[in-house]
């Protein structure tokens, strides 16, 4: 056994250096991007015709007819857009496979495959917040961030901080024991914090919730104590690090901001939020990411069978999911189910919250949940997303803006997000122009991380229509 785990170690550390010098060996070499339509990820109107230059990972300067250094590689991208990659602020990664949940899919190998799989949907930086193992988790952190691996970078929480048999429920979820610490006093609380920050983690992850998900009279799990996450939102503090809360009612959510959590990881999606709640997080600048495509994804693709005829979705599916998404028996149960009556409910009031707080001026992020269930699925999730942000009141450029630039700014990622001479040279390029038509994003056509472009097998498909819904 141990020869055979020494080879095993030794095949993926060539592997792993193998990679390392083909993206040196790219990244090297100069890249001009010419007469793209430009998104740059700040907000501003779209630049036309405009170039990019892209040296050593980075980009090195953008403008009108820019010179090719000497050996450059020149692609001419008329007709195409080009944008920041996408950041996802709330996934998950290593929690699903096929369409199981459970502690025994928290390996290297499905990790790598969900990154893999953000990365060709031109989902270049991810977020996974909480029930995450270490050593694991923080290994594979810093692989990714030092590009040693293929797939997106890799950001998150560590365990994360959940009820005592509560939310995130271990049946449910199969989880393992040492995916989230449920502490019983303020003292544990403090101590689990502790454990994450001296682990690395980024942030740390509250959930605060009951799991009824808006189903009327729908039995909840315990709900932690507000001692609990008070302890929790203060040691966090006190050792530099922000608590990001899972939350659904409104309730949740200014008990939470009243006690200091720093970002609101979902929605409120049982009622309007209200000027009080507006004001304090103002106030306190909390962070807001509704991820609008979690409740959607409890019944849309038993209500669109025929996505399965779509390329763009295909890509995603393990056989397993889309044996289960044709399945009549599957839609007929999933359709008639309690939750997605509530979840469709959920939607429109996330839909309308997030315009609520949009307008009122709240830091909004970037995110869906993706990857923590089998129907929350990586990369695809993202994009719909996108589109479910125009069909709540946002104008294609601003939610683009949401999941660029202000999705790095609520993670506090000044490298990326952005297309500007010095930023991470992390692009998505697609066919048309997205800023008019957010279904663009969907027609991909490159993707380039840190400098390198990334082996689409997206790249070329063309999405069915029917998804415009």
């Amino acid at each position: 056994m141990p020869y055979y785990r020494h080879t095993l170690f030794a095949v993926m550390a060539s592997l792993m250096a193998a990679y390392g010098a083909a993206h040196a060996a790219t990244t090297d070499r100069p890249v001009l991007l010419r007469h793209a339509t430009v998104i740059d990820g700040t907000g501003g109107a779209p630049g036309d015709d405009t170039d990019i230059l892209i040296r050593d990972g980075h980009i090195a300067a953008t403008g009108h007819n820019l010179r090719a250094p000497a050996h450059a590689r020149k692609v001419d991208l008329s007709g195409q857009t080009v944008l920041p990659g996408l950041i996802s602020d709330h996934s998950h990664v290593g929690q699903v496979s096929g369409i199981q949940n459970g502690e025994v899919n928290y390996t290297r190998a499905n990790i790598l495959s969900a990154l893999a799989q953000y990365e060709h949907y031109g989902v270049l930086t991810v977020t996974a917040l909480g029930l995450n193992r270490s050593p694991l988790f923080d290994d594979m952190r810093r692989e990714q961030h030092a590009a040693l691996n293929p797939g997106a970078d890799l950001f998150g929480v560590d365990q994360g901080i959940g009820a005592p048999d509560g939310v995130p429920p271990e049946n449910m979820f199969h989880l393992g024991a040492d995916q989230v610490f449920r502490p019983t006093t303020p003292e544990e609380a403090r101590a689990a914090v502790n454990k994450m920050a001296d682990e690395g983690t980024d942030l740390i992850k509250l959930w605060v919730d009951d799991f009824r998900n808006g189903v009327p009279h729908a039995h909840g799990l315990p709900k932690m104590q507000p001692a609990i996450y008070r302890a929790a939102i203060t040691q966090a503090h006190l050792r530099g690090k922000r608590v990001a809360a899972h939350i659904h009612d409104l309730s949740d959510a200014r008990a939470l901001v009243a006690a200091g959590v720093d970002i609101l990881a979902h929605g409120v999606r049982d009622k309007p939020v209200d000027a009080a709640l507006i004001s304090t997080m103002k106030q306190q600048g909390t962070g807001y990411i509704a991820t609008l495509d979690l409740d959607e994804a409890n019944y849309i693709f038993a209500e669109h069978p025929e996505w399965l005829e779509d390329p763009f979705l295909a890509y995603g599916l393990s056989p397993a999911l889309r044996q289960q998404f044709a399945d009549p028996a599957w839609r007929q149960k999933v359709l008639a189910a309690p939750l997605t009556a509530a979840s469709r409910k959920a939607l429109a009031m996330n839909m309308s919250n997030l315009m609520l707080l949009y307008r009122a001026g709240i830091p909004i992020g970037f995110g869906t949940d993706s990857g923590a269930t089998p129907t929350r699925i990586p990369g695809f999730a993202e994009h719909r997303e996108l589109r479910l942000s125009v069909m709540a009141g946002l104008t294609p450029l601003q939610a683009i803006t949401l999941a660029t630039g202000n999705a790095a700014h609520l993670m506090q990622l000044a490298d990326r997000g952005t297309i500007a001479p010095g930023q991470l040279a992390d692009l998505l390029v697609v066919k048309g122009n997205p800023a008019q038509d957010i279904t663009a994003l969907d027609h991909i056509s490159q993707v380039w991380h840190r400098g390198r472009l990334v082996p689409g097998p997206l790249a070329g498909q063309t999405p069915q229509p029917a998804r415009q819904n």
